[in-house]
């Protein structure tokens, strides 16, 4: 199974939409400061409520997740990159970078946890913000979006490596096993 880095946003009903948000980023290149070349390829597609999100993915990256410190790194500086494109892109309603961020929440379900909503990275427009009501953590993001500052990516050697996995899980055991004692 792929784990795949990106930009999803979501663009609202009307496709059309969704097409000028893919086209503002289908073809930009970025030359990282690890000397990788990636170049960002979009796609398009419909959630169960009927909106249209444009996944923007860069090539040149792992498609099994942050697998390692260097990893996390480049998707970091990747996030940073689209995020300052995403600053000048034709209208969406809602937008977050990560590992599997594709229909992240629906629209509905977006409202439904307003009140609780806490997503670093997460980029909302103005009127969106105003129908969830104030949230504290966002901040300007640009004149007509706000957001709650991206976080980076991390890695973490536990969800990387099966070895280490296996070894909590003995550990787990046995101080379960102790508890019954």
């Amino acid at each position: 199974m792929a784990w795949i880095f990106s930009l999803s946003a979501e663009c609202g009903s009307d496709e059309s939409n969704a097409h000028k948000f893919a086209q503002h980023f289908e073809g930009i290149s970025w030359l990282l400061s690890t000397g990788r070349h990636c170049q960002c390829h979009t796609d398009i597609f419909q959630d169960i409520e009927e909106n249209w999100w444009c996944r923007v993915s860069p090539s040149n990256l792992s498609e099994v997740g942050i697998d390692s410190p260097e990893s996390a790194y480049s998707m970091t500086e990747l996030g940073i990159l689209l995020y300052q494109s995403l600053r000048f892109a034709p209208p969406f309603r809602y937008a977050l970078v990560g590992v599997e961020v594709d229909e992240f929440r629906t629209y509905s379900e977006l409202l439904e946890e307003s009140s609780n909503l806490s997503i670093p990275g997460l980029v909302l427009a103005k009127p969106l913000e105003q129908e969830l009501g104030i949230l504290p953590v966002l901040r300007p993001f640009s004149s007509s979006y706000v957001w709650q500052p991206y976080a980076g990516e991390v890695y973490n050697p536990l969800m990387a490596s099966q070895n280490l996995k296996n070894k909590l899980n003995e550990l787990l055991k046995l101080t379960s096993q102790a508890k019954t004692k």
